[in-house]
């Protein structure tokens, strides 16, 4: 079999961004044989809980919102999310991610090199 077949409940939970929620690693570079593909997660963000500002190196982020309504911050001002909205962070671009609400949130990332 050629196709690599993962199923998500096998996949373990891993701490992300200083042990503010989690993440399960779907693909990596272990993976695949792009030099650009950096990563594609599931985030977890726990009621009241913030990704703290950060940015990726020369790498940019997709972040599609599977489960919540939250809050995106970058240095321009603050972007409310929910279901179904998709952001695309620029390289480079410092950014954070709150969760106010009382439920966990749920993300689906993926991370390019430019």
């Amino acid at each position: 079999m050629k196709i690599i077949k993962r199923a998500t409940q096998e996949i373990a939970k891993e701490e992300a961004h200083g042990g503010s929620g989690s993440r399960k690693v779907y693909a990596s570079p272990d993976l695949l044989k792009s030099t650009h593909f950096e990563m594609m997660t599931h985030g977890y963000l726990p009621a009241g809980k913030t990704f703290d500002w950060h940015d990726h190196v020369d790498i940019e982020e997709i972040m599609v919102v599977v489960k919540g309504t939250g809050e995106v911050h970058d240095e321009d001002g603050v972007y409310e999310y929910s279901v179904g909205d998709v952001f695309v962070f620029p390289a480079n671009t410092r950014h954070k991610i709150h969760n106010p609400s009382s439920d966990e949130h749920e993300m689906i990332f993926v991370r390019v090199r430019v």
